[in-house]
């Protein structure tokens, strides 16, 4: 039988659960009461497959393993939805919302502005290392002296730490927005971050999905981030694991 996205359900000991192509968005989450009952590592149960570290074993799952899981609250109640204004509008345009960077003053004034105005297209190189974005123009940098130990490129910069949601543009050729599993440090200068509470978007978005990028301020990204969440904390009161 067919169930409903966002709505809990029961299932017995045997019944197989079978999972069709995303229609909207890249990803499909299956969350079980009582959670995968993995060690804590770094205060996360999650998988960094690059690192071999947490989840299960430190890896992607095989066919035949078995997910141990753990014990449920008993306040779970099959036939439960989210509510609409909790769930994620996925497909169409996504407006990824910017806090201009350290190096965005690098940018010539035109690549400045092209960078906001223009729409941009996911790449296939899109994965929770980073998502490359291609189809608008080439982001020009100003001329300079590159200073010692950065690269020739005026993209370049002396290594420097990258937080998540950092936009670099090698070359000045394509944004590359690094997720939640990329590096943490290099060399290319970050011309922005997208604010945390829209990671997730980036998450769901599909090759060849457009998106445009959106200038706000630090104040603007605080504020979507206590917005954001207040929306995990309902989460959690709605289905308890």
């Amino acid at each position: 039988m067919d169930m409903h996205h966002d709505t809990a359900f029961a299932v017995k000991a045997g019944q197989v659960l079978r999972f069709d192509f995303p229609k909207d968005g890249a990803r499909t989450y299956l969350a079980v009461a009582g959670g995968i009952d993995v060690p804590l590592v770094l205060g996360s149960r999650s998988t960094y497959t690059l690192g071999a570290l947490g989840g299960f074993q430190g890896r992607r799952l095989a066919v035949d393993d078995l997910l141990p899981i753990g014990v449920p609250s008993g306040k779970g109640r099959a036939g439960a939805s989210l509510p609409m204004a909790l769930r994620q509008s996925l497909g169409g345009e996504v407006y990824l919302r910017v806090v201009p960077g350290l190096y965005y003053e690098r940018l010539t004034e035109f690549a400045a502005t092209s960078f906001f105005s223009e729409s941009w297209t996911v790449g296939s190189e899109a994965d929770r290392i980073g998502y490359r974005f291609k189809g608008g123009r080439a982001l020009t940098f100003q001329p300079r002296e590159q200073p010692f130990g950065a690269g020739s490129d005026p993209s370049n910069i002396v290594d420097s730490c990258y937080p998540i949601g950092s936009i670099q543009v090698p070359a000045g050729l394509e944004p590359i927005v690094l997720h939640r599993d990329a590096v943490s440090g290099g060399g290319y200068a970050m011309i922005g971050t997208v604010i945390s509470a829209d990671l997730d978007l980036i998450g769901q978005m599909q090759p060849n999905q457009k998106a445009r990028f959106v200038a706000v301020t630090l104040e603007d990204a605080l504020a979507a981030r206590k917005s954001y969440k207040k929306k995990l904390a309902c989460l959690s009161k709605l289905f308890p694991s």
